[in-house]
């Protein structure tokens, strides 16, 4: 499963696609406030995408994981040009907004980066609400975009990094407050750390990759992190930004800083990025790393809700631990007829391996074809 990522392949393609990805924002953005209001027709083979693009027309609107958005934003834009009378909109607010936002029924699908949650939390039982939301059918969680989630800093003059589970617990927690501590330096022999303070950046909104981030910790590291993973931050280290832009900006316009982030942000702000050691040597960041550790995952859910269960402790050698997963969280039954159409043009379209593979030059993993097949067999059952 190496070799998912490469560089990006040229200026010019560059430059071409982050201007259809700032129309596609600009058009969702707009659109958001008409939701609903397109009637979609029923599903034709555009000539333009080739006889395996089914199209439906109609508007598509949906919510939630920051993490997926330059994924999605991507698959988006070659969907519109596949199907030009399909309008799909997708406002990145986090993973718990874009739930809740479900489960109201103001959107037709989230974006999570962490499943539906069977147990309660505030009284409320995620995978329930999304149930009722559904029409009293089961929601499902399908696993759509994939990506590893960077620890990141800005230290001018350090090229190199490594951390151990318990040195980053007690740096995003606060017990380390300067990037010469001695836990540091007895880990990353010949470096020369400067004496400045650790500013930690941590998401203030309710985020999927913050759940995920702390499933690492707990997980790898429970003695020195004893917190519940969820949603929300716990710590009272640090400074809280919004959504993954937030955090990344954080931490480019602050020597010293430190945050836990999506590759793709951290590459796109040139942040420093942290070999992590497990207990199986240093581990770098690359595509064939965060691949072995998606490889490994096993089945959580039931049927066609296809929820994975990552071992995030793993001391594997050559393993990168900290990789999520976003599902798209779809009705199986119970949305209305003419989105029903659309929905399934559009997750098709996302989970092909064309635009899987078109998600390797913007900092994601194509989603492992075994794991595909099932989302392919779940996308086809939805009624």
């Amino acid at each position: 499963m190496g070799g998912w990522f490469h560089p990006m392949k040229g200026t010019p393609v560059k430059l071409i696609r982050h201007a259809r990805l700032a129309a596609v924002a600009l058009v969702g953005a707009l659109a958001l406030t008409a939701c609903g209001s397109d009637e979609n027709a029923e599903p034709s083979t555009d000539a333009s995408g080739g006889a395996d693009t089914a199209c439906a027309t109609g508007t598509l609107n949906g919510e939630g994981s920051s993490a997926q958005k330059n994924a999605i934003e991507e698959a988006i834009a070659s969907f519109s040009d596949k199907c030009s009378g399909a309008k799909v909109n997708y406002n990145p607010t986090g993973s718990g907004a874009g739930i809740k936002q479900f489960n109201a029924g103001q959107v037709d699908f989230a974006g999570s980066d962490s499943a539906l949650k069977t147990e309660p939390k505030d009284g409320v039982v995620e995978a329930d609400a999304a149930k009722k939301r559904c029409g009293g059918n089961p929601a499902w969680d399908l696993p759509m975009v994939a990506g590893p989630i960077a620890v990141s800093y800005n230290l001018p003059g350090v090229s190199g990094l490594t951390l151990t589970p318990e040195v980053a617990a007690k740096l995003f927690s606060g017990g380390i407050k300067t990037w010469n501590d001695p836990a540091i330096a007895a880990i990353n022999s010949g470096v020369q750390l400067p004496a400045t303070p650790v500013k930690v950046f941590y998401r203030s909104d309710e985020s999927g990759t913050t759940e995920n981030f702390l499933k690492y910790l707990a997980g790898s590291a429970p003695t020195a992190w004893a917190q519940e993973p969820a949603k929300v931050w716990p710590g009272k280290a640090g400074e809280g930004r919004e959504k993954s832009a937030g955090v990344a900006e954080g931490v480019k316009s602050t020597p010293g800083g430190l945050t836990y982030v999506e590759w793709s942000y951290a590459r796109d702000n040139q942040l420093g990025i942290a070999k992590i050691d497990n207990g199986g040597g240093a581990v770098e960041l690359n595509g064939d790393s965060a691949g072995k550790a998606l490889t490994a995952a096993s089945p959580a859910g039931e049927g066609n809700d296809l929820k994975l269960k990552l071992d995030y402790a793993t001391k594997t050698p050559g393993v990168y631990p900290i990789v999520l997963v976003t599902y798209e969280i779809v009705c199986s039954k119970g949305l209305d007829a003419s989105k029903t159409t659309l929905l399934k043009s559009f997750l098709t379209h996302l989970s092909s391996s064309e635009t899987q593979s078109s998600l390797e030059e913007i900092g994601y993993a194509p989603v492992p074809s075994e794991v595909l097949s099932k989302v392919s067999t779940a996308i086809t059952a939805i009624s």
